[in-house]
């Protein structure tokens, strides 16, 4: 009789899980519980980590186990943030049991410690394991035999402390991951519960010319975007419309394709680049991505612009070699440029328009991701100075059916701007590190949408936290590319394309 209740329960738990969980990227609003004792449960979850190839070290008899160090987008190496799983085992009732996993993200930069924010990491942080940034985040209550009061980096120092660590680290976060406790428990508890029809590992979405591709567990994209699974869907236009030259936005949006990618949806990047750089992109995310190859992608005037206004810089050309690196992986990740800069005004936005349409027509299979200036991803009539301008964004809307349009949000940091010169000379632009003053909404990435559009034709915002400057991939003299005034590519820029700062 017991064993026909445990099985109804965890179905039910399942049925449950998956009303409210109706996309793999979307996060679960509550924890999962397990019909099985901690130390029945326990031997599963060790078993879950060893099959999907993530090493970890444990705490014997704690029921905590930590996973090695590993890099965001497949060990790129230009990727500045490295993650870990902290897991521990809870016992909810004599007979019931649950998990919580903690994402430790670590940098070699100071993104994740803004200045007069720092996180205080060690032995007397916190009174218990708390999820950060989350309020009313249940305490961890310790069964017997382990150490009372203590935060994940606690336990990480207790696991760590028989051989240290080599990386050096320069800030931290630590962040409860429900979405990963989900995907545990959806292969665990079948197991357990010993059903014949236990749910399949969901499968990432394969290049068509791979012959294979990781599991779903085997690529790590970031800690989850909030908000991301509503909008991530084949056939969607997200159409993001940034402020130019931070760290963040790249990052944000090759976490994006990482993250749909391996839930099963084919990714499309639109970026606002020339036209004509189209073939050396394509050429570039099918390389090996050596000095060579990055030779062959800068060498387009774009990249040396007397006046770089933030869509050439450091951390685009960072975002490119992400998604490389995912495609190298197997992943289904393309990027298309859509920008016409010998247009002008209303031309250039129709000539936009036009290429993204003609994409979104013929692949419409695709989620399509299109980062752009945030005048240009509007989709209402009008701007201040032009009431008969029709931008790029409203001009999608009217043709595809399913657009969404998100400002930027953040919170104030610098970015790398051009301006109009401290003389006012329209056709002399004065470009640097400027700062960007925003709203403090947490340090997490989400997505957010309104219940109507607002006046610029905004759907919703995405936040990017913190913001820090981005600058120019490749620097050049004042006289431009191409004249004895300008620094050739690819000798100190060889070193400052290979680091994230």
């Amino acid at each position: 009789m017991r064993s026909v209740l445990c099985a109804v329960v965890v179905l039910a738990w399942s049925l449950v899980g998956c009303a409210a969980h109706r996309s793999d990227l979307e996060i679960p609003d509550r924890e999962a519980i397990y019909d099985r004792p901690l130390a029945e449960m326990w031997p599963e979850v060790q078993g879950y980590f060893a099959r999907n190839g993530l090493p970890f070290r444990e705490d014997k008899g704690s029921m905590v186990l930590q996973t090695e160090w590993r890099q965001e987008f497949g060990g790129s190496k230009i990727s500045g943030f490295f993650h870990r799983y902290m897991v521990v085992g809870r016992r909810e009732t004599p007979t019931s049991s649950k998990l919580q996993i903690f994402r430790i993200t670590k940098s070699s930069n100071k993104t994740l410690s803004p200045a007069g924010r720092e996180i205080d990491w060690g032995v007397t942080r916190g009174s218990g394991l708390r999820s950060t940034g989350q309020e009313g985040s249940p305490t961890v209550e310790m069964s017997e035999g382990q150490l009372p009061h203590t935060s994940p980096d606690d336990w990480e120092e207790v696991i760590d402390s028989p051989r240290g660590e080599n990386l050096f680290i320069e800030s931290a976060q630590a962040q409860r991951d429900l979405l990963m406790e989900w995907r545990v428990f959806r292969e665990v508890a079948p197991v357990l519960a010993k059903e014949e029809n236990a749910p399949k590992p969901v499968q990432v979405a394969k290049a068509p010319n791979a012959k294979e591709a990781p599991s779903q567990i085997s690529m790590e994209c970031g800690l989850p975007i909030i908000g991301l699974g509503k909008q991530a869907k084949p056939g969607a236009v997200l159409m993001l419309g940034e402020l130019h030259g931070t760290r963040e936005v790249p990052r944000f949006v090759a976490q994006t394709a990482c993250q749909s990618t391996v839930a099963g949806i084919p990714v499309t990047v639109g970026l606002e680049l020339p036209l004509e750089n189209q073939g050396r992109v394509d050429a570039f995310l099918e390389s090996q991505g050596g000095e060579e190859d990055w030779q062959k992608l800068m060498e387009s005037p774009f990249w040396r612009s007397p006046y770089p206004d933030g869509r050439g810089s450091e951390a685009m050309a960072n975002m490119l070699e992400q998604l490389r690196q995912l495609r190298s992986r197997g992943l289904d990740v393309e990027v298309v440029v859509f920008d016409h800069p010998k247009a002008n005004g209303q031309q250039r936005e129709d000539a936009m328009a036009a290429t993204l349409i003609h994409q979104v027509e013929s692949t419409p299979q695709r989620f399509y991701v299109v980062l752009s200036g945030n005048i240009h991803s509007r989709t209402k009539k009008g701007l201040p100075w032009n009431p008969q301008h029709r931008p790029m964004g409203l001009l999608l809307k009217e043709k595809l059916e399913n657009v969404v349009a998100l400002d930027m949000a953040y919170d104030t940091g610098t970015a790398w701007i051009c301006s109009v010169d401290s003389k006012g000379v329209r056709d002399r632009l004065d470009c640097g590190v400027r700062e960007a003053k925003g709203k403090d909404n947490g340090e997490r990435y989400f997505v957010h949408t309104w219940d109507s559009v607002n006046s610029e034709g905004y759907h919703g915002v995405f936040y990017v936290g913190p913001v820090n400057a981005s600058a120019p991939a490749i620097r050049v003299g004042e006289r431009g590319p191409g004249n004895e005034g300008s620094k050739k590519p690819f000798a100190a820029e060889a070193e400052t394309l290979a680091s994230f700062r």
